[in-house]
């Protein structure tokens, strides 16, 4: 399995995940041993937002994607190509692999403000 994270320093979980260019790849064995990270950075016309769902991506073949925030649209498409996203307040990269494989990752924080820009974003986005 491989795990993606959102990083926009290649040091923390970020948030934004569908805007998010540089990206922490992890390969998880089946015996749960995790190795990596990768680093992988795209360009601007490969963020999620942007990207169509029915052409070949950087992040193909990841099996979950972690981030500390994303909107519904986003949700939505991850799941269009086979991804669990999962949103968390944990900032180590490393950490909230461990957290999400022992099932013990926090939840993301509140963000009244942030997810109405979110939703406000996902009207006009064309992944719906």
């Amino acid at each position: 399995m491989k795990i993606a994270v959102a990083s926009a320093d290649f040091t923390k979980v970020s948030g934004h995940a569908g805007r998010a260019r540089k990206w922490l790849v992890f390969a998880v064995a089946e015996d749960g041993a995790v190795t990596g990270p990768e680093r992988v950075e795209f360009g601007a016309d490969q963020v999620f937002h942007h990207h169509p769902d029915d052409q070949a991506h950087p992040l193909d073949g990841i099996t979950v994607l972690i981030a500390q925030s994303a909107g519904d649209g986003f949700l939505k498409h991850m799941a269009k190509r086979g991804v669990e996203a999962v949103l968390t307040a944990e900032t180590d990269p490393r950490a909230a692999i461990d957290g999400f494989l022992a099932a013990k990752l926090p939840p993301p924080k509140a963000r009244p403000i942030g997810s109405l820009i979110c939703k406000t974003i996902d009207l006009f986005s064309p992944h719906k």
